[in-house]
């Protein structure tokens, strides 16, 4: 540490995400914001002014700071690997915003650099640790469910006015359309519940916005070599802000839903088999309060460095669920087989 008692932080990139991991980092004693960089120098002035730390508008400047154990990098996604790299190199912790890079082969060599180095590598899929999802995830733990069926995400929103504009909707510094934005976190829990996927099989379409070949909707459905099936709709044409991530099982099964704020009030049903043919008894869990995922996930990587573990979504996890989008996009590229129906008429 840059001291006995905090870390010293620097944050890249103070965009939507990037102000939120600002505040995070300021609620917890054991950090310190030392830096903060933008290509904005007016944002990251101001921003600086506000937290009482340095700003750089190069991030080079920032994360090689001798004062700096923890990097947070929340660009677009076509700088986050390269900036998670040179963190890793000059020997700092980072936390890197999902995707975590346009594709599996961008963001191996900080992959390679966190294991060889011994460092922290964490990619925000801040999605685990909403209430909801982790009592989920505790439940199908304890084992009270038995064994997998299927699980099911649906995950949208409807864009706004000029979003075909914005650096998400470009193929260069996306990488890919809504898979790419909000499905990845659909697959991260998918994988955090199932595992890894063995067969892959994927639909996409641009059905409203002009950013064609990004899409705006992708289908997919997967299978783990147990022969539970995942399936994933994630939308940017949906008619209002929709998160629902469902778990179905031998014995039970888990709906939860909401995200908090546009999403809604998040909540989670367990509902027990009592007998085959009959109404299953449910139990309701409700979370009203403020969405604090960023908080719980800050406080969790900074017990993990602490304590030398292997943070949850590790840069290794960053990588599976990127190969794993990778093989969605190569199977919804495949030239589907068409049907001709031909109906025929019998002769009176």
């Amino acid at each position: 540490m840059a001291n006995a008692n905090t870390f010293g932080v620097a944050v890249v990139g103070l965009g939507r995400f990037g102000l939120k991991r600002v505040h995070s980092i300021s609620k917890d004693p054991r950090t310190r914001l030392r830096v903060v960089s933008d290509i904005a120098c007016g944002r990251a002035r101001d921003v600086a002014d506000e937290m009482n730390c340095e700003f750089k508008t190069a991030w080079e400047e920032a994360v090689s700071r001798d004062d700096v154990d923890i990097v947070i990098v929340s660009t677009s996604t076509q700088f986050l690997s390269l900036i998670a790299l040179s963190a890793l190199q000059a020997g700092k912790h980072v936390l890197c915003e999902k995707p975590f890079g346009r594709n599996a082969q961008e963001v191996l060599p900080a992959v390679l650099a966190a294991r060889n180095r011994g460092l922290a590598l964490k990619v925000g899929y801040n999605h685990r640790y909403h209430p909801a999802l982790q009592k989920a995830h505790e439940i199908w733990g304890s084992g009270k469910l038995g064994r997998l069926h299927f699980l099911r995400c649906v995950y949208g929103h409807g864009g706004r006015a000029g979003y075909e504009r914005e650096w998400r909707t470009k193929a260069e510094s996306a990488g890919g359309g809504q898979l790419l934005d909000q499905g990845v976190h659909a697959l991260d829990l998918f994988r955090w519940f199932a595992g890894e996927f063995v067969e892959v099989k994927a639909v996409s379409d641009t059905c409203y916005w002009p950013i064609a070949p990004l899409e705006d909707n992708i289908f997919a459905l997967l299978r783990n070599a147990e022969g539970c099936v995942a399936q994933l709709h994630a939308s940017w044409t949906s008619w209002k802000n929709t998160f629902r991530f469902e778990v179905s099982a031998e014995h039970g099964y888990l709906s939860a839903s909401g995200l908090g704020g546009s999403y809604g009030t998040e909540s989670l049903v367990h509902g027990v088999r009592v007998a085959l043919g009959h109404t299953p008894q449910e139990y309701r869990f409700e979370f009203p309060q403020p969405d604090e995922s960023l908080k719980m996930e800050w406080t969790d990587f900074l017990d993990c460095i602490e304590q030398g573990k292997a943070p949850q979504s590790s840069g290794e996890d960053g990588l599976r669920t990127l190969q794993l989008a990778e093989s969605i996009y190569a199977a919804a590229h495949t030239a589907c087989t068409s049907v001709d129906y031909q109906c025929s008429t019998a002769s009176a």
